[in-house]
């Protein structure tokens, strides 16, 4: 018979719901080049030629 014995311990039970922290706002930086990209892609979705549904991309 063992002279001691080990107490199985249950970790501790949540009450509350972990608090999200608050999103920071977007730097300037960023939210210039954001609108830098924006233009761009939007600027070469202009530029490439309209395809027909039936035709496929070509390889590149």
């Amino acid at each position: 018979m063992p002279a001691f014995t080990f107490e199985k311990i249950s970790p501790p039970v949540r009450r509350a719901p972990a608090a999200t922290t608050p999103k920071k706002p977007r730097g300037l930086i960023s939210q210039m080049i954001d609108r830098v990209a924006e233009r761009r892609a939007r600027r070469a979705l202009r530029s490439q030629p309209a395809m027909r549904r039936d035709e496929k991309p070509a390889a590149e």
